[in-house]
């Protein structure tokens, strides 16, 4: 079986010669970790696992590159800098300070303080609009008809846009306004609110409709990450009001262009809302954070086969060596054979993975993937 075969024969719950090996990446700071412990085993390493890494046997995803964001962006730039921190714009507006410790390639071992966002009050909402008119030539690669007949004969996944290029209705709005702002903005302006959810889905249909007029995709994924550990970072009547009617739209839309599956991507426990998207008409949800007391198997039998699940890896479990793998892995067994499920780390591997832990797992998966559960007995 090809790798496009495999993956539906996956997703509709049918056998295969084995499921998907997909992984979604690794820290910068894990990169030169690895580099440090076996520099030879991942030299010839892509590090864009989510369209493959051979030494890995990743299996190959293809992506149609789309560009959601902001055109012109804001102009970035540095504000100011000591040893300690930096401050800065990003091309989306937001002003946050950083701490520079640890920082690999751009990658922070903590979050940023975020200091100032583009939308602090209703009339601020224009100007972000100027920057997201959809389906304009800029959005599209110059060579998107090329690329087009060339996938009509694909063998692998296709996935329009690239993980994170369009992110969902609360993550932009989080962008806008920041988190604690958005968190009363519902109440306090509620007009606006809706203006922002109607503008963003009418945005992300426009902008996706030129490609999906000539071509059909496995699947699109909206990335959300509206939930922490503790649940829902909006209430399931907020998002009923605000953001169902459009996200149902938007996947009606997807469906009627062919695309076979609709993915929302959120860390944390979004339990609460799974049952709205569903609704919806999502059918895959990842990467069931941990972390977050979630599981994969306890959303199958939540949720039943209606929902995919990709994620659910314990990357806490992976960094504790091969018995505490074994022993985790297990658990995944069922969901593994019954289909409908793609076990990757809940999240790119952090670097208290080390080389060693991080081969085992992916040798140990492999051979779940093909059936093979004697690994985990040995």
């Amino acid at each position: 079986m090809n790798d496009l075969e495999r993956f539906i024969a996956c997703m509709d719950y049918k056998s295969a010669d084995r499921r998907p090996n997909h992984e979604l990446g690794a820290w910068p700071q894990t990169r030169l970790r690895w580099e440090k412990e076996n520099a030879a085993a991942v030299q010839n390493f892509t590090w864009n696992w989510f369209v493959e890494e051979p030494s890995l046997q990743l299996d190959r995803r293809e992506y149609v590159h789309v560009n959601y964001d902001f055109i012109p962006p804001f102009d970035a730039r540095v504000l100011e800098e000591t040893d300690e921190y930096e401050i800065v714009r990003n091309s989306k507006g937001i002003i946050s300070k950083a701490l520079k410790a640890g920082t690999v390639n751009g990658g922070r071992m903590c979050m940023d303080q975020y200091l100032s966002f583009p939308v602090r009050e209703p009339k601020d909402f224009y100007d972000i609009k100027k920057r997201l008119v959809a389906a304009i030539p800029e959005r599209y690669p110059n060579d998107l008809d090329q690329q087009i007949t060339k996938w009509k004969s694909r063998t692998c996944p296709l996935i329009l846009g690239t993980n994170c290029a369009a992110n969902g209705f609360y993550w932009r709005a989080r962008e806008f306004m920041g988190t604690e702002a958005l968190s009363t903005a519902w109440y306090e302006y509620p007009d606006l609110m809706h203006e922002m959810m109607e503008f963003y889905a009418d945005f992300i249909i426009e902008t996706s409709k030129p490609v999906l007029q000539k071509l059909s995709v496995e699947y699109f994924t909206l990335n959300e990450d509206f939930a922490m550990k503790s649940g829902p970072l909006l209430s399931p009547g907020i998002y009923r009001e605000f953001i169902y009617p459009h996200l149902k739209r938007m996947v009606d839309f997807f469906r009627r262009h062919g695309t076979r599956y609709f993915a929302v991507d959120s860390d944390g426990d979004p339990s609460l809302l799974i049952p709205i998207m569903m609704d919806a008409g999502v059918d895959v949800v990842w990467p069931i954070e941990r972390a977050a007391n979630v599981s994969p198997v306890a959303w199958r039998k939540q949720f039943g086969k209606s929902l995919r699940l990709w994620g659910g890896v314990d990357k806490r479990e992976v960094a504790k060596g091969p018995e505490a793998i074994k022993a985790h892995l297990r658990e995944l067994i069922p969901l593994i054979e019954e289909g409908g499920y793609i076990p990757t780390l809940d999240h790119t591997a952090p670097p208290d993975i080390s080389w060693d832990n991080f081969r085992y797992y992916m040798d140990a998966k492999m051979a779940l993937l093909s059936g093979d559960f004697s690994k985990l007995d040995s």
